[in-house]
């Protein structure tokens, strides 16, 4: 049955898609366009781009559908398109938040520390 049209994808509301891998294709064109607009050295511009570049590697080796699913291991891959979407919106909303550049003043002290500092108690 391999390679045969599913019927469902026993996920409710999420339909099958005809086409994923060129579904897949366009979603991943665009998001390695719009990190074209990021900066080389940004953090999220780097990791983005390695995962969507591995994954439409698999896409492009692995007709067979349940095999790139099996590659890239992150579901259907419909549920893989979601993933993509939500990724190309992000990488859109990236370019306007920019949080590559410095910050527009120095972040207060412990910031960056998890848990937060706990007061202590007076007795």
């Amino acid at each position: 049955m391999a390679g045969a049209i599913k019927r469902t994808t026993g996920l409710t509301g999420l339909a099958v898609s005809k086409y994923p891998h060129q579904k897949l294709g366009v979603l991943y064109g665009k998001i390695l366009r719009t990190l074209q607009k990021i900066p080389e050295t940004a953090a999220y511009r780097k990791h983005t781009e390695a995962v969507i570049k591995e994954r439409a590697e698999i896409l492009r080796t692995t007709p067979i559908v349940e095999e790139a699913e099996k590659k890239i291991n992150c579901g259907q891959l419909e549920e893989v398109i979601i993933q993509a979407e939500n990724e190309l919106n992000l990488a859109r909303k990236m370019l306007t938040w920019k949080p590559w550049e410095p910050l527009a003043r120095p972040p207060p002290p412990n910031q960056w520390l998890w848990p937060p500092a706990q007061p202590v108690k007076q007795r």
